[in-house]
């Protein structure tokens, strides 16, 4: 028996085909797969795979590898061979070749053709499409436009292999190759020896720490003014993804000074530096109370002159010398609102009626409510209104749901803010303040998830004269990007504004709207008699979400006969943990759309793409669809095509996309997301997961959001403490925007 401290094993070399992988962290790079060594000849049953586990991220189905490591023998799955490391190598074997080329890492070759071309060529079919690629042609079905796209398909993945060793050498996983050399080409082993921090801010997916690792990895000093500059707009960039327009100083160099582990003394001459070549802008904005201090705010570029435009487009629209709608500035309400009764069959309550003349005589206004106090039918009143008087409406919403319930709504067209503003690639909008659309009523819903960079574009298209209304729940989660401009309109005294507050009767019979008031006053949930609103009790986070998805793939179907994957959405507070989305993407997938050996799948790093699967984009993407695809759209996967290397996406917006395999990276499973990406989307069912593993993300806006987002049903799977804690906890706290202010102040 061997001695607890006898030596390790020692490292020893496995030749293997990757058959398939089984389990896959995104995260960590662990990977549990099955190969072939070769030794029972092709046609593998399953015994005849082995176990390999370790880093292989990066490694495709039908690769053949190189795996460097030691065999241990686990308690529970027996012999398995543990990766320290790997490199790929071309198969030697028909079969092995016929699995290489049919994986659909070349375009153009699917698992058909592949077996037409080794057929036909033997073993000496790679060294044909690298030497001889034109003597493709004498393989049935491959002409000559088809046969170039292969050798050239080939000569990327060749140059691509190289930068995957290049950066797996400095600690880059190989995931990230194919983005850093579509960016760069040939020259992407030289920047990323020269300029590693460029990478953070070119390629989408590697931010500082990634370029800091490569950096240090390449050489480049610990206390590099360069290294600290990049630290500094990097914290800045860490506070945008948290809402912030800008940090104050002293916030800023402490969180610096922890992310770079350098002394605090170097930062700020680096900060001054990056101020004097226009990297960031400091100001010194006045502090929240009368008598206190000035705060010197430092922010990004972009973020500075997006605050100081959105607040002078609004200044110049509220003080417009004509009036687009100038009709209503004398118009018998009396006789308007009689009019309206009689088409609509209801009467407003007084501060419905109060929000409709604001909304048509001023130009611009802000309408706030919760559930149930009659937002919806308010709106529904202005379009009624302005349309009589043949006004141009223009309506809009920030995500492709909203703007379909919007259109249900009002009876007339919506669109999403990118699709109105018809988004150029690199982000510029089509429509500006030289050329603005043609509106006299501009009505944005939902507007509580539009952020600062998104409402700057979209009021610079407003042409002045006409009437800008935003209506939404200021109670909800603020927006995913910078900024709260919902909440700082209505802290602007200069923004005339309506909050409704009456809930009507109707909606007094729903445990949703009335379940979201107890919440967003602090009040417990009643989670019994109501037919809409239900409560399934779990203690611990692993029970909660198989709990969650018998309540999807099953409950919700048989009881109220919902669709599980279009009408149904799980809204967590996290994506990590037991219950959170990341692990219950992949129990729902398993469950409604499992592994199928007679449908095509690709792999991209831990996800697995099945055709069924709801997936979600990402990153905004300008160049992809009619009018680009935007960060939180949603959709199901159609097809997807080994041999052209693509799936297809049919978007809730009814365009279908088609994703390279080389761009999986955009997309995620979407059976679950976070709360916070489900802002300004509506779902017929919504299924919460509460346990006390999300304790920091347990507060009262964020369940409120959650259950605002639901039409028909919400189910919350957890615990009672659970459920409890994020009642009583109140939201983080107000952003680092300086909105409000400058809207009273002139800029």
């Amino acid at each position: 028996m061997t001695s607890a401290t006898s030596d390790p094993p020692r490292p020893v070399v496995l030749e293997a085909v990757l058959e398939r992988i089984t389990y896959a962290n995104e995260d960590t790079g662990y990977t549990v797969a099955r190969v072939a060594t070769g030794r029972g000849g092709g046609g593998y049953a399953d015994a005849d795979l082995l176990t390999v586990v370790g880093p292989l991220l990066g490694a495709q189905a039908g690769e053949s590898l190189k795996l460097t490591g030691r065999w241990r023998s686990h308690p529970k799955y027996g012999k398995q061979f543990e990766v320290d490391s790997y490199t790929t190598v071309l198969p030697a074997t028909v079969q092995g070749l016929r699995r290489y080329l049919g994986s659909g890492m070349i375009k153009g070759i699917g698992p058909v053709m592949a077996d037409r071309m080794v057929e036909h060529f033997g073993v000496e079919i790679l060294t044909v499409i690298e030497e001889e690629p034109e003597r493709l042609v004498e393989v049935r079905g491959l002409g000559r436009k088809r046969t170039r796209r292969i050798a050239e398909a080939w000569e990327e993945q060749k140059a691509i292999k190289e930068v995957m060793v290049f950066l797996q050498g400095v600690g880059v996983s190989t995931s990230l190759a194919v983005r850093i050399y579509k960016q760069y080409g040939d020259a992407s082993i030289d920047t990323v020896r020269r300029e590693p921090y460029r990478l953070a801010a070119d390629v989408w997916g590697i931010g500082f720490k990634t370029a800091d690792t490569i950096a240090q990895a390449v050489g480049i000093p610990h206390d590099s003014p360069e290294r600290i500059k990049a630290g500094l707009q990097y914290t800045l960039s860490e506070a945008a993804d948290a809402g912030h327009c800008f940090l104050p100083e002293p916030n800023l160099v402490t969180a610096a000074e922890k992310i770079l582990a350098v002394p605090r003394e170097l930062i700020g001459p680096a900060l001054d530096d990056l101020a004097a070549e226009e990297g960031v802008v400091r100001e010194r904005l006045p502090g929240p109370g009368e008598d206190a201090a000035a705060i010197p705010a430092v922010y990004l570029v972009p973020f500075h002159r997006a605050e100081n435009a959105l607040a002078r487009g609004l200044r110049e629209l509220l003080e417009a010398g004509h009036d687009r709608l100038k009709a209503f500035a004398d118009v018998d309400w009396d006789r308007a609102l009689g009019w309206l009764r009689a088409r609509t069959g209801v009467e407003l309550a007084p501060e419905q009626e109060q929000a409709v003349r604001l909304a048509l005589t001023s130009k611009v206004a802000v309408l706030t409510g919760g559930p149930g106090c009659g937002k919806s039918f308010t709106v529904r009143s202005i379009v009624e209104l302005a349309a009589a008087r043949r006004a141009k409406i223009v309506l809009v919403a920030p995500t492709g749901r909203a703007a379909k319930r919007l259109a249900e709504l009002t009876g007339h067209e919506a669109s999403t803010v990118h699709r109105l503003l018809q988004l150029q690639p690199g982000g510029d909008p089509k429509y500006d303040l030289d050329d603005p659309l043609d509106a006299d009523l501009v009505v944005v819903d939902e507007s509580s998830m539009v952020d600062l960079i998104l409402a700057n574009k979209l009021v610079r298209a407003v042409p002045r004269g006409a009437h800008l209304l935003l209506v939404g729940d200021v109670d909800q989660l603020p927006s995913v990007g910078a900024g709260e401009v919902l909440a700082d309109l209505l802290h602007a005294e200069t923004i005339p504004r309506v909050r409704l507050t009456k809930i009507f009767r109707q909606a007094q019979q729903s445990g949703i709207v009335v379940n979201a008031h107890r919440i967003n006053s602090g009040e417990h949930p009643h989670t019994h008699g109501y037919p809409d609103f239900f409560l399934f009790p779990c203690e611990e986070a692993e029970q909660a979400a198989e709990t969650t998805v018998d309540v999807i793939a099953h409950r919700i179907p048989r009881k109220f006969g919902l669709d599980a994957r279009r009408d149904v959405q799980v809204l967590t507070p996290m994506h990590r943990g037991a219950a959170g989305a990341g692990a219950l993407n992949g129990l729902l997938q398993e469950r409604l759309t499992p592994h199928d050996d007679k449908r095509p799948e690709r792999r991209y790093g831990g996800r697995v793409f099945r055709v069924g699967d709801k997936v979600t984009q990402l990153r905004n993407n300008y160049d992809k669809g009619e009018a680009g695809v935007f960060n939180g759209t949603v959709g199901l996967v159609t097809a997807v095509s080994l041999e052209d290397q693509s799936l297809t996406v049919r978007t809730d917006e009814d365009e279908d996309l088609d994703y390279a395999f080389d761009e999986l990276d955009e997309l995620a499973h979407a059976y679950a997301i976070t709360i916070h990406r489900s802002q300004g989307s509506e779902y017929p069912a919504v299924v919460i997961p509460l346990t006390t593993g999300s304790w920091m993300m347990l507060q009262r806006n964020l369940l409120y959001t959650g259950i605002t987002r639901a039409k028909k049903l919400v189910v919350l799977v957890g615990s009672r403490r659970a459920l409890a804690v994020a009642v009583r906890t109140m939201g983080a706290g107000r952003r680092h925007t300086a909105l409000a202010h400058r809207l009273t102040r002139a800029v």
